[in-house]
């Protein structure tokens, strides 16, 4: 496979690197409670597709950063859905001053991601933790449900997390060029929005997988920083 050179380094990354101090949950907005997590989990176990099998999709920090057991790595493609830095955030890699803007799954084209194979028995512990980890304020950005996935292997139905346009942080559809603006300023506690870029980008190269926009985009927040 030809190995390609990202225009965004890690120099690029540390620059916009600020260390800031969680601000904490916002008081103005509604936040899930443990009752909303166990709902959430109970609706995701009793609409598993069946078999022996739990699949997750992982199109973003999933790749790097599953936080879950796995038993088998495939790359996979959801039809139907792509990736998109469609809803601002103003935690976590963004500020309520300087918001920044994070990807999910929105509706329309295919999306080449990761498929991990979760280990067999306690399915409800390991959504329960994909839930808390995916979903914070009401309404959620991110809705969890099972998705047709094809692999090299065969079709498969996986759990993703995908964007719920009725969110009050959906963007809709932004121009790259207004993307990259975002990406090469905005910076939260958990770090900057152009090292969750650099993460996603290299991760997927590392898969054999190499998405055109998130290229460009790269591209893009490396000029502007």
């Amino acid at each position: 496979m030809r190995t390609r050179s990202m225009a965004l380094t890690p120099e690029h990354v540390a620059q916009v690197h600020r260390v800031l101090e969680d601000p904490g949950p916002d008081p103005t907005w509604t936040y899930h409670n443990d009752e909303d997590y166990d709902a959430l989990v109970q609706g995701l176990v009793a609409s598993h597709p069946g078999g022996p099998d739990t699949w997750l999709f992982a199109y973003g920090s999933l790749i790097w950063k599953p936080e879950l057991d796995h038993v088998e790595v495939r790359r996979g493609t959801a039809q139907g859905w792509h990736r998109s830095f469609c809803f601002r955030i103003e935690r976590f890699r963004g500020t309520k001053e300087l918001p920044g803007l994070m990807m999910s799954l929105d509706q329309g084209g295919q999306c080449q991601g990761v498929v991990f194979r979760l280990p067999p028995g306690n399915l409800e512990e390991q959504m329960a933790k994909l839930v808390r980890r995916e979903i914070t304020v009401k309404p959620p950005n991110n809705i969890p449900r099972w998705i047709a996935v094809q692999t090299e292997q065969g079709p498969l139905r996986a759990v993703a997390f995908v964007m719920n346009r009725q969110s009050r942080f959906y963007m809709g559809k932004l121009p790259p060029e207004e993307v990259a603006d975002v990406l090469a300023k905005a910076c939260g506690h958990w770090g900057s929005g152009v090292e969750y870029l650099h993460n996603t980008v290299a991760h997927l190269e590392e898969h054999g997988i190499h998405d055109r926009n998130l290229w460009r985009l790269q591209a893009l927040v490396a000029e502007r920083i």
